[in-house]
Order: C-alpha cells, then structure tokens, then sequence
C-alpha cells in the first residue's frame, strides 16, 4: 500500500492539486470569497430579523420591514459586484499591479456595465436593472475581473500608459497611469456587450447570455451526481494532505450563494404575498449543491467527530490524545487535528471511511429533502458555528438542526470497523515500543 501512495502518478496528482491551490487566480477568488464573508454575514442577520419578524406577524409592506431588508439588498443583493471588485484586488496584487485599488474600481465599474447593459431600459441610470449585480451574475464577474486585470498588467509591462513626471504625487502617477488600460477595459467589454445584445436582437445581454451558455455545464456540475463525484474527490485531496474542501468551494460557493438567494426571493414572495412562514418554506427548492454540506456535517471534512468519540476509549494512547484535542473542534466543524493528527492522511485505514461515509451521508439526507423531513436554507449562513447552529439560523426548523446530530450515527457506523483495525494496531506498537525502552 505504501508504494501505491510513492507512485509516479500519486505523487503527480498531488502535485496538481499543489499548483492548482496556488493559481494565483484560483488563491485570489478564494480570497475573495472568504472576504466577503463579512457582507454575507451582515446581509443574513438582517435576513434573519425579518424572517423573524415575518413569523411574528409583521408585514412585509410595514416600514420597520422595509428598513430592516435593506442591508440584505445592498449585500448580497449586489454580492457579485463586491466579489468582483475583491478578486480584482487581489488578483492585482499578486500579479505586481503598481496600484490593485484602481484595478478594483476599474474592473468593478466594468462588470456593472456589462451587467446592467439593456438597450431597452433607455440611457437613464435609474432605469437599469441590477438583477445581474446579484448572485446570478457572479461568474461573469469572474471572468471580467480575470480579463481586466491582465489588460492593466500587460499595459503596465508594456508601458502603455501616460507617463507623468517623477516628481507628481504617486496617486497622480498611478491614476494617469491607469486611464488607457481603463479605456481599454471598457471599450472592449461595451463592444462585446454591444454584439451579443445585437446578435440575440435584445432578447440577452451580456450577463444572460453568459448565463445561458454557462447552465449546461454548470448544470452538470452541480446535479446530484455531479456533486456526489466533487464531494468524493474533496475528501480524496484530504487524504493526500491537500485542502480538498477550500478546492471545492471555490467552485461551489457562488452556486450555492445563487440557490440560497433564489430561495431567499421565493419565501420572500410568499410573504410579502401575505403566505404564511410554513407555506413560504414548502415553496423553496432544493438544489443538489446543499449536499455539499454532507462532507463536514459532524466534525469537519470527513465527518470525523464519530472517530473522535470512539477514541475517547481507545486502546492506543496516540489516538486517546488526539481525540482529547479534537473533540470540541470537530463539534464547531474543524476537522485539521484529526486529519493531521490522527493521521487520516496518507493512511488507507482510515481514508475509506473518511470518503464512504460522507457518500452514505449524502445519500441518505438526499432522501431527507425528497420526502420533506428537511427543508432547503433561504438564509446563507458561511460562519463557523457549532453542529445544528448554521442549519438552524438558515431555515428556521429545528428538523434541520435535530439532522447534524442524527448523522452521526451512520458516519459512526462506518468508521467503526476502521476504527477498531487501526486501534489495534496502534496499540500493538505502542506496546512494542514501550517493551523496548524497558529491557
């Protein structure tokens, strides 16, 4: 087994997974994404207080209503144009923009133009739709903060720019600097707009077009089964030392914020329809990329806190302490003193039930959906919180919160056996081992 994990390709495949975290556009989306945690975050406590206030009777037409849903508008509302403005950030940086802020301007301004861009809404800024600010044009906001900030890189290595005087202020410098590749960026993102609205006779814009093109694949992507393979391989980096979920969720994260804020628009709807909050969850949909949440339902990637409370009892002394350190942390989702402690990494014995249990998991809270026993979020929870927590806040059933902990009866089931092979091994050789010091 030991040669299997040594081979040519193995070692490859790490390898890769190496190179692709440290992309320096992949790092910086993944940077993005955690950032904006802070707007997330904000925008759903105020989702929160409404949804709150919807149960107590309040009206979704009352003013404190209105008031109160407005920081959740202006945050993940418009959460596309701050990701934008973020990835360009530090994308910027690391690729040695002389000054990352205008890059973040530029490609922000960018992206609401194409975004917002419609020949039928007129030239008047207050009639433009910013539907596409929002969730669903995230990806095109990938793409235009990818593209114009290697415009100013290459203009800056180039020196395609207007020059100015070594004595003018650096911010005078940078923003002259900056006024070519800017003019650069917008022209060629308006004439593409230009095309497509053209193309289709104003039936897309950019961003829906995008969008169209775009649902296929994604679509495959993020089927049950498509998430099922993304789930499995996630847990499979785990097992070669590669943060396998941090992979995944730059992947994930913007269709799972776009399936949270569409059902965040359908309870609202039914609300401000005057539904009630039971009609209003009976009317939201699920998405398969809820299942990604399958794989750290219990202690982290590879729901490993059952292991951490069989070990509580083990024979071994390594795997008693290491389940010490990681019980409380496994229960608040962090899975690093397990993973690198136990160790699961690099260890066969433990790496089958690390990945078969997240599948069995996932499978059986797939049917839990189906048969209605939980209900899908409306509200995007990314903090770290403590099991049932997040699941709780996000849908406001306690069915929900009551299933982190259910689950950890199969993931239990499964890594038993593991569990008690790799125990009895340990404590062979721990036994050995303290023979040998005492002769």
């Amino acid at each position: 087994m030991e040669g299997i994990f040594n081979s040519k390709g193995m070692i490859a495949l790490q390898e890769f997974g190496q190179k692709l975290g440290q992309n320096k556009f992949l790092s910086s989306l993944q940077a993005a994404m955690m950032g904006s945690m802070s707007l997330i975050m904000t925008g759903s406590v105020f989702q929160i207080i409404c949804a709150v206030l919807s149960m107590l009777g309040v009206s979704s037409d009352s003013t404190i209503y209105t008031i109160l849903y407005q920081p959740y508008n202006f945050t993940m509302g418009l959460v596309a144009l701050w990701i934008t403005g973020m990835i360009a950030f530090n994308y910027a940086k690391t690729r040695g923009v002389k000054s990352p802020l205008l890059s973040t301007i530029e490609a922000s301004a960018v992206f609401a133009m194409v975004a917002c861009f419609d020949l039928t809404q007129g030239s008047s800024i207050a009639n433009l739709s910013v539907t596409y600010l929002g969730s669903q044009g995230m990806f095109l906001g990938f793409v235009v903060a990818f593209c114009c900030v290697n415009v100013d890189y290459f203009c800056q290595k180039n020196h395609v720019q207007i020059k100015m005087p070594d004595v003018c202020p650096p911010s005078l410098v940078n923003a002259m600097a900056a006024i070519i590749p800017s003019f650069f960026n917008a022209t060629i993102w308006l004439g593409i707009s230009a095309i497509v609205i053209s193309a289709t006779g104003g039936a897309y814009n950019l961003a829906s077009g995008f969008m169209a093109v775009l649902s296929a694949p994604l679509a495959a992507l993020t089927s049950t089964a498509g998430i099922f393979v993304l789930c499995a391989f996630a847990c499979f980096m785990w097992c070669f030392g590669i943060h396998g979920t941090m992979l995944m969720i730059s992947v994930l994260m913007a269709p799972i914020i776009m399936a949270t804020s569409e059902n965040a628009a359908a309870y609202e709807a039914v609300i401000a329809a005057g539904g009630t909050v039971a009609e209003a969850q009976a009317a939201l949909t699920f998405y398969p990329v809820a299942l990604f949440a399958c794989i750290a339902i219990c202690g982290g990637t590879g729901n490993t806190l059952p292991l951490c409370l069989f070990g509580l009892k083990a024979k071994s002394e390594q795997i008693r302490a290491v389940s010490k350190v990681g019980v409380v942390p496994g229960w608040f989702g962090i899975n690093e003193p397990v993973t690198f402690g136990m160790p699961v990494m690099y260890n066969p014995i433990l790496c089958i039930p690390y990945i078969l249990n997240c599948l069995v998991i996932m499978v059986l809270t797939y049917f839990a959906y189906k048969f209605g026993f939980l209900r899908p979020a409306h509200v995007y929870i990314g903090a770290l919180m403590p099991m049932g927590f997040a699941q709780f806040l996000g849908t406001f059933r306690w069915q929900n919160a009551l299933w982190d902990y259910l689950m950890i009866i199969p993931a239990g089931l499964v890594w038993y056996p593991f569990f008690k092979v790799y125990d009895n091994q340990l404590a062979v050789k721990e036994a050995e081992a303290k023979a040998a010091e005492n002769q």
